[in-house]
């Protein structure tokens, strides 16, 4: 069933955004058991992201090496230790405070972390983020912060039926991509996109999108 999912969402999604930018799919593994995220793997996932530290570190050494691993979930500073060198990208850097850290085990461990920065764009008090009057000041905070590489902008869009509102915020997300692109060599993924919104992102410029229920089915809260 996940083979067929996963396949079948592969050759339906868009090779290419509306600018020419190969569109990378991130498998959301929350609450996925193992044998089930291996399975979506070989059927050619080749990222994962996961949502919770302690699931990672329970699931780490069991899911196959092949892929390169995201945190996309919401990140509590005092948890960054336990993911430094284990990362290929963090989605959801939206505070300063959490760039320090990450910034400050990195150092010490020597290695660099890729982030992305996040953009709340709904200005929705359940989600973290940086507004959009707050971004470029952020960004030029933490880009000075040692062993931390910022490689673009990630976004969660609000959860509306409203289409209209939603690619409006999505292109705004997108021409705030664009600015900062033009000064960031570094910068090449705007991850936005879920399930129920991916397509809208990928017409407004996403090239990197976050999908879990469409390739898992309904996930297992219990």
């Amino acid at each position: 069933m996940i083979e067929n999912r996963v396949k079948n969402f592969l050759n339906e999604l868009p090779k290419f955004n509306a600018y020419g930018e190969e569109v990378t799919l991130v498998a959301a593994i929350k609450f996925q058991s193992v044998e089930d995220v291996n399975c979506a793997i070989l059927a050619g996932v080749t990222d994962v992201g996961d949502n919770h530290v302690q699931e990672f570190k329970q699931k780490y050494d069991q899911i196959l090496p092949t892929v390169k691993r995201h945190f996309i979930g919401r990140l509590q500073s005092n948890k960054v230790k336990y993911l430094i060198g284990k990362i290929d990208l963090y989605h959801s850097v939206d505070r300063l405070s959490l760039a320090e850290e990450i910034s400050k085990r990195s150092n010490a461990a020597n290695v660099i972390s890729n982030v992305l920065l996040q953009i709340n764009a709904g200005d929705e008090d359940s989600k973290g983020g940086f507004s959009f009057e707050q971004i470029l000041q952020a960004y030029n905070k933490i880009k000075l912060l040692p062993n931390v590489k910022i490689c673009g902008l990630m976004a969660m869009l609000p959860n509306s039926e409203n289409q209209t509102l939603l690619k409006a915020l999505a292109t705004k997300v997108r021409g705030v991509y664009d600015k900062l692109k033009i000064e960031d060599k570094n910068f090449k993924y705007l991850s936005m996109g879920m399930s129920s919104d991916y397509k809208l992102c990928i017409t407004c410029g996403a090239n990197m999108i976050r999908i879990g229920t469409t390739l898992f089915g309904e996930r297992n809260y219990k």
